[in-house]
């Protein structure tokens, strides 16, 4: 038996109150991937490796004898003392100058061009002449 309350009204939908939830929802994740991509960014930018502290040594009152200068152009040609070197020549002298005192320091002036296997090079250069203190030479 259909027992009959009245007139059927159809179910409204509550349009502002839908309105309202979605610009919410909206306004949340818009603020939630903004806080997530800064984070991402900070991240990006640190390293995970502590660096180790920088010394002096070549302006240290330690050195008391100057730097052996080497210059690397970027054509790859070497510079000793301001005069363009072999490479044989270069390495006989850096192992004159390793037998006379191993911890001699030695500067490398290397071009902004210069190709980086010129550098590597003149790296294992020294390393075969027993010369291990090393340092870069670089503009402020």
């Amino acid at each position: 038996m259909r027992i009959n309350l009245g007139e059927d009204e159809q179910p409204e939908i509550g349009l502002i109150a839908l309105i309202d939830c979605i610009f919410f929802l909206l306004m949340f994740f818009m603020v939630a991937t903004s806080f997530k991509q800064q984070t991402e960014i900070e991240k990006r930018k640190e390293l995970p490796v502590t660096l180790p502290s920088a010394s002096a040594s070549l302006i240290s009152a330690s050195a008391s004898v100057a730097p052996l200068i080497i210059g690397v152009d970027k054509a790859g040609k070497f510079y000793l003392d301001g005069e363009v070197i072999g490479t044989q020549a270069l390495h006989d002298r850096l192992r004159t100058e390793a037998a006379r005192d191993a911890t001699r320091n030695v500067r490398i002036d290397g071009d902004r061009f210069a190709a980086y296997q010129h550098i590597v090079h003149l790296l294992d250069l020294c390393q075969l002449a027993g010369l291990t203190h090393i340092s870069m030479h670089t503009k402020k």
